[in-house]
C-alpha cells in the first residue's frame, strides 16, 4: 500500500481500483498525479462541501461513509450486540473495561441505594477515582444535559474498499481516552460476520471514549485483513498493526488518557478524527434521551433515521431527538 507508484502510472491505476471498487474520483481533492502511492490515495482527502454536515443541533450524524449493518437500543453496559443470527458479543468485550459507561449506567439506575461490592486491584482503583474526578470535572459536567433519563444505544457501519476511509465526529464531544486492543486481521465483510463468532471483538481495534451532551460517547475503529493500520489524527504517534502484537493476541488493551484530565481532547461534530488503510468497519455505542415506558411515545426520546442496508455518507443524521 504504501510503495511509491511512477507518476505516468497512478491514474491508470487509481481509475482501475475506482472502477473496481466503485469510486467516486470526482470527489479527491487533488489531482490523481499527486498520490504517492496507493496508501496515500486510499486515505485521500475530498474536495470542500462533498460532505455537508447536518446543521440540527439534536442531530447525531454518521462518522463515515459505509453500509448500516446493525443498530438499536441495549439494556445496559453487560447487554449484547448481534453480530448475525446466533453471533452476538457483548459491549463490555467490545469497549474493554471502561469504568466511565459503568459509573454512568449506575448514576442512571432507578435502584441507586443498591450496591455491589467488587475486588479490584490498586491500578483499578485509581483508574475508577480518575474517573471520577473527570466526571467531577464542571468543563465535563457542563457538557452533559439534565435529562434525567439515558438509553443506551449503537450502530454498526460496514466500510467498503471503495468507500470514503476518514472517520469523522458524529457530535461535539469530549474524548478522554483511547484504548488500543491489539487483536487479529480476519476479514469484516458479510461472509465472515456469518462464519466467525465475536468478529468484532477477535479483530485489532481502536476504541475512543468519552462524554458528549448526552452522556457517554464511544467509537471504535475496527481493523480487518490488509487494514490493521488505523490512523488517529488526535494521536499521530500511535502505532497499530505491529508484528510482536499479532503474536499476542489476548494481550490487555494498551490505554492511554488524554490531557487535561477531565477534558480531554475536544472535537466538534464533523471533525476529522482518523482514517483506515482499507475497508473496515465503525461501531457507536451512545448514551441518549430515552423514555422509562416503551408504550411512552415521549418526543424527546432519541429516534434512528436509518433502516438496515441503508448506504449512508459522512454528516448524514443517524438519529435525532427533541429538546
Amino acid at each position: 500500500m504504501s510503495v511509491d507508484i511512477p507518476v505516468w502510472l497512478r491514474p491508470h491505476v487509481y481509475r482501475a481500483w475506482a472502477r473496481a471498487f466503485h469510486s467516486n474520483l470526482e470527489e479527491s481533492a487533488l489531482p490523481l498525479e499527486e498520490y504517492a502511492s496507493l496508501r496515500d490515495f486510499f486515505v485521500r482527502t475530498l474536495k470542500e462541501g462533498c460532505r455537508p454536515i447536518n446543521p440540527n443541533p439534536y442531530s447525531l450524524v454518521s462518522p463515515v461513509d459505509g453500509t448500516i449493518l446493525r443498530f438499536g437500543k441495549l439494556n445496559g453496559a453487560g447487554a449484547m450486540i448481534d453480530q448475525v443470527k446466533g453471533f452476538s458479543y457483548s459491549v463490555s468485550s467490545l469497549l474493554g473495561a471502561s469504568p466511565l459507561l459503568s459509573m454512568l449506567a449506575e448514576k442512571n439506575s432507578e435502584d441507586d441505594s443498591s450496591t455491589i461490592e467488587q475486588e479490584s486491584t490498586q491500578r483499578e482503583q485509581s483508574k475508577k477515582s480518575w474517573w471520577r474526578v473527570s466526571l467531577a470535572s464542571p468543563k465535563v459536567r457542563e457538557t452533559i444535559s439534565e435529562c434525567p433519563m439515558k438509553g443506551l444505544y449503537y450502530c454498526v457501519i460496514y466500510l467498503k474498499p471503495g468507500d470514503y476511509h476518514r472517520i469523522h465526529s458524529p457530535v461535539d464531544w469530549n474524548v478522554l481516552v483511547r484504548r488500543h486492543f491489539s487483536g487479529r486481521l480476519f476479514p469484516v465483510n458479510e461472509r465472515a460476520t456469518r462464519t466467525i463468532r465475536n468478529l468484532y471483538v477477535e479483530n485489532e481495534r481502536v476504541v475512543l471514549e468519552g462524554l458528549w451532551q448526552q452522556g457517554f460517547m464511544a467509537i471504535v475503529a475496527v481493523g480487518a485483513t490488509n487494514i490493521g493500520s488505523i490512523e488517529l489524527f488526535i494521536e499521530p504517534e500511535l502505532r497499530t498493526n505491529r508484528p510482536r502484537k499479532k503474536l499476542i493476541p489476548s494481550e490487555p488493551p494498551e490505554e492511554h488518557l488524554y490531557e487535561p484530565k477531565g477534558v480531554g481532547v475536544m472535537l466538534k461534530k464533523g471533525d476529522e478524527v482518523a482514517a483506515f488503510n482499507m475497508g473496515s468497519t465503525v461501531v457507536l455505542v451512545f448514551q441518549a434521551p430515552t423514555s422509562k415506558s416503551p408504550k411512552n411515545n415521549d418526543a424527546s426520546e432519541f429516534e434512528f433515521s436509518i433502516r438496515r442496508g441503508d448506504k449512508i455518507r459522512v454528516g448524514e443524521a443517524l438519529g435525532v431527538w427533541h429538546a
